[in-house]
């Protein structure tokens, strides 16, 4: 578990530049679902996502005298548009290395913030030798999108600042990719909340962590087809795997069509446009109702990268 001191010293950190998201409700929701929902709004904070949290977190941790080298990470598309976004603040130079298909809206937002941009084949075995490749030959400091401790602490800041916005609840859903996230968040809340169900969400197609929870180790799986290109990873990490398999009570998983039903949802009763893998908290309260009736819930909703065209499509138009 992340010491809560290690998150507030994120909190600190991170205060000057991220975004204290708000918290979106909906009596209609509420309603809906039989249970009072929270909504952790991500999707306001800068560069998009949460994923803010953990990278300026990083960034600002390198020595002065090392930020001359440059910042390398690799990603789907938000955490390297954070990693972009904090260089730029700081004045770092930054190389996103991302998949030659990344959605567009996340490739437009890393370019926005001034990085470079190497791309690779999406099914390429090991999407980090390239980015690795770089630091080794420039001695540039690479930001990993969640095996990293700082990374970890920043967005573990998410759940701190929940609880001080709305106190106790009785379960927390969270979005699971390489478990970054949820490491930080479940960290915070069994320590501020220990009473307190922690739920990852995954794609049905994506489901690397169920499996690696059920197996009791970390388990691979193949290059996941899903809409929820954030989630979209082969396998959690060695070290948020170890943290998450102590204090995650469940993972569940969702469908794509459940992910859009979530986005229209969002969308109509909370005026939130998200990406797909921003409502899979929000699609798993809406695919088992009963089992949050009469219960505080809160979700993280991760974040809103998608362009219009994108997001009329998958929705038609909501």
């Amino acid at each position: 578990m992340i010491p809560l001191d290690e998150i507030r010293a994120a909190a600190r950190a991170i205060a000057p530049e991220a975004v204290r998201t708000p918290v979106v409700r909906s009596d209609e929701l509420d309603a809906l679902v039989g249970a009072a929902v929270y909504g952790k709004d991500e999707s306001r904070q800068r560069a998009g996502s949460f994923k803010f949290r953990g990278a300026f977190n990083r960034v600002s941790a390198i020595p002065l005298g090392e930020r001359s080298l440059g910042v390398v990470t690799v990603s789907s598309g938000n955490h390297g548009a954070a990693v972009a976004c904090a260089a730029q603040i700081l004045g770092i130079n930054a190389t996103v290395h991302i998949p030659d298909d990344v959605a567009a809206a996340k490739r437009a937002l890393i370019e926005q913030f001034g990085a470079q941009i190497v791309t690779f084949e999406r099914s390429t075995p090991d999407r980090e030798s390239g980015a690795r490749q770089q630091v080794s030959d420039t001695g540039a400091t690479f930001v990993h999108p969640f095996e990293d401790h700082l990374v970890m602490r920043g967005q573990g800041t998410a759940a701190l600042e929940l609880h001080e916005q709305i106190g106790p609840l009785d379960v927390l859903l969270v979005p699971m990719s390489g478990g970054g996230l949820m490491a930080g968040c479940a960290s915070a809340m069994r320590q501020l909340d220990p009473s307190c169900e922690l739920i990852g969400v995954e794609p049905a197609n994506a489901d690397d962590t169920r499996r690696s929870f059920e197996a009791g180790e970390v388990v691979r799986i193949a290059q996941p087809d899903t809409i929820a290109d954030g989630l979209a990873v082969t396998s959690p990490g060695a070290t948020t795997f170890t943290i998450n398999r102590q204090l995650v009570s469940d993972v569940v998983t969702v469908s794509d069509g459940q992910l859009v039903d979530a986005m229209r949802v969002a969308l109509n009763l909370l005026d939130r446009r998200l990406e797909p893998s921003g409502a899979a908290g929000l699609a798993a309260v809406l695919d088992d109702p009963g089992r949050f009736v009469d219960r505080r819930v809160g979700i993280v909703l991760s974040g809103g990268n998608i362009d219009d065209q994108r997001f009329d499509a998958l929705t038609g138009g909501a």
